[in-house]
């Protein structure tokens, strides 16, 4: 996986790439179904749509308290989603602007898609910048990836 943070367009950037053995519409399920976000996203069970104007919620393990909330700005079924981002399972973070992830999906041959996940308009929400840099976004997206290739979360026995 690869990792990049940048300045453009005067707003903070994070940029995650990974290769994963699957279709494009896998990983876009992988992305927008509860199913599967339980199994790597920290157990947040995703609640969408995936369609422009709706919400895109996370949701904790147990359902009773929101942890993201945000609405779907673009989408492009299987290979891109625009979605707002505020980080509300942290209190110290809760109440910074909201920032922006868009996920991308690129059909590389073979049953092979290369996913981009960029994390930007962060320059005023820095707890939100700190805590997904790092081991925030390659936990979920290596999660992501072993659920799919594997069949297994990364803590799934």
């Amino acid at each position: 996986m690869t990792t990049t943070s940048t300045e453009h367009d005067s707003a903070a950037a994070q940029v995650y790439r990974i290769v994963i053995r699957a279709t494009p519409e896998a990983v876009w399920d992988a992305i927008t179904r509860p199913e599967f976000t339980a199994r790597y996203f920290y157990g947040a069970r995703v609640e969408t749509t995936a369609e422009v104007g709706t919400p895109f919620r996370y949701r904790s393990p147990d359902g009773a308290q929101l942890w993201g909330d945000e609405t779907v700005l673009e989408s492009d079924p299987p290979r891109r989603l625009v979605v707002g981002w505020r980080s509300l399972f942290d209190p110290a973070v809760a109440d910074e602007p909201a920032s922006r992830v868009t996920w991308e999906v690129e059909d590389q041959g073979d049953g092979v898609s290369l996913l981009t996940v960029t994390h930007d308009r962060l320059e005023r929400s820095p707890g939100t910048a700190a805590g997904v840099a790092g081991v925030g976004w390659t936990t979920v997206l290596s999660g992501l990836k072993s659920v799919l290739e594997t069949g297994r979360g990364l803590r799934e026995p």
